[in-house]
């Protein structure tokens, strides 16, 4: 792991965290916590000899949670050395913890939250007392068909008002990447008040994967990287922008200099006999679900395995990287007992650095409707082709960041890209996206279909007031 000052290494270890987990593994023995290489003892007993103690300290002695809220820790940890780290909950009946160190409630009730240091040169933890409580505030989603004039016409559309801070997550059926199932099928395994269908996805046959990013719960669950994207922030505001996510990496060995590595797939089937370099996360389910290529096993930050054309299984607690084709060779770089980290980026489509790092829920779509209040519809710039998006008419979904803050959800039987937009922008929207449309087209609010689906889904955005999450 390279060194990072504590400003630049806060910033890097948040991202690190979105898709990932730590770098080493730490075993508890009678002597205290001490950095362990799967690849053999006589390295342990090297690193227990040079390992260095680190303090996690966190501002409260221990914290409460609402059931409709999620809590970031690495945002206020502070940590004496710039370390990676690794997070257990428990009792996962009260509350998870997931790899980006996010409190996840599940029932109320006490337990404990532990950090680990997960260096090979370092030691440290943190116990966190926790107490997970009723809903902290009440939201209500607000269902209103409109008329509105667009381009000379005039259109019925369907709205969704959502106050702004209301819980939100991506909505997968069976939490699952590669799965489908009805709109109000989704809504009710999320509890949501209010949905809406997400990104495009496969649904003229074969596996039915999302085309666009998905983040959730901090966790970058799947890469698109056409059109644009909708973010939400832990503090409640929401972003929009053309999203594009990278995730590199370095693998190191006892006695031996890293080397890098990366991928471009999240949780995606490759076209066979072409190349890839794809992560699959526990989202995946679990199993990768193929036998060609080499896949190489990651548990806690170390590499437990390395298979050739082997349906490999995907750990709870790590990821599966996989390569095939022209990328087969970075397989070579990982070996038993190896430490893996990486990074995340995000940019937009022009290659700015854009931060993302507080962006919990994200689901990519597109093309961008409306920015800052005006008409900004260009599809072909954001890389689609289809006739569906860039000239005809059809069924549209789409969403909208209103001037104060709100989230407004939409849906019109028929329009082109140019009217859908103009609709957003008679609606007072201050940002708007279309989402996937046609048979896809879906609008969920209060235990009601006010737009159903002709299909059933693979994603969905979820609001509610005390979401299952």
């Amino acid at each position: 792991m390279k060194s990072l000052n504590q400003s630049s290494w806060k910033k890097n270890m948040q991202r690190t965290a979105l898709v990932g987990g730590a770098a080493i593994l730490l075993l508890s023995s009678a002597g205290g916590e001490t950095a362990y290489n799967l690849g053999g003892a006589a390295y342990a007993a090297e690193a227990q000899s040079t390992v260095k103690n680190v303090a996690i300290t966190y501002p409260a002695s221990a914290v409460t949670v609402a059931l409709n809220e999620r809590l970031p820790l690495l945002a206020k940890l502070k940590l004496s050395e710039p370390v990676a780290l690794r997070y257990e909950s428990g009792n996962g009946a009260v509350a998870r913890v997931n790899s980006d160190g996010v409190i996840i409630p599940v029932a109320a009730g006490k337990t404990k939250i532990r950090v680990h240091v997960t260096s090979a040169s370092y030691k440290g933890k943190l116990e966190l007392p926790v107490t997970i409580r009723g809903a902290s505030a009440s939201y209500k989603a607000v269902a209103a068909s409109k008329r509105v004039s667009a381009g000379g016409r005039s259109f019925n559309v369907q709205t969704v008002a959502i106050p702004k801070g209301m819980p939100v997550t991506a909505g997968l059926p069976s939490r699952t990447v590669g799965l489908t199932q009805g709109l109000s099928g989704i809504a009710s395994l999320y509890n949501a008040a209010a949905a809406i269908n997400g990104t495009y996805f496969e649904s003229y046959g074969g596996i039915p994967e999302p085309y666009g990013n998905i983040i959730s719960d901090g966790v970058v669950e799947h890469i698109g990287n056409t059109g644009t994207s909708i973010g939400f922030q832990w503090d409640g505001s929401a972003l929009m922008d053309t999203l594009q996510v990278k995730i590199s990496g370095k693998v190191s060995s006892a006695g031996k200099s890293s080397q890098s590595w990366y991928v471009y797939f999240v949780n995606r089937t490759p076209t066979p006999g072409r190349t890839a370099a794809i992560m699959y996360t526990p989202k995946r389910g679990s199993k990768i679900g193929m036998t060609t290529g080499s896949a190489v096993t990651v548990s806690k930050g170390v590499v437990t395995k390395v298979s050739k054309n082997t349906n490999a299984e995907i750990p709870k607690d790590g990821y599966v990287l996989f390569f095939t084709g022209e990328e087969e060779h970075l397989a070579s770089r990982f070996q038993k007992g190896s430490y893996v980290d990486y990074t995340v980026s995000y940019n937009d489509v022009s290659g700015k650095a854009i931060d993302w790092s507080e962006v919990h829920t994200a689901i990519g779509a597109g093309p961008r409707l409306v920015k800052d209040g005006k008409l900004a519809v260009d599809p072909a710039n954001e890389g689609f082709v289809s006739p569906k998006i860039l000239t005809d008419s059809g069924a549209r979904s789409g969403i909208a960041i209103m001037n104060d803050g709100s989230i407004l959800l939409v849906t019109v039987p028929a329009a082109t890209m140019k009217q859908w937009g103009q609709i957003m922008v008679s609606l007072g929207a201050k940002q708007a996206m279309n989402l996937d449309g046609g048979a896809s087209s879906g609008l969920y609010a209060n235990g009601k279909q006010i737009t159903p689906a002709g299909r059933e889904l693979s994603n969905a955005l979820v609001f509610s007031s005390l979401p299952k999450w």
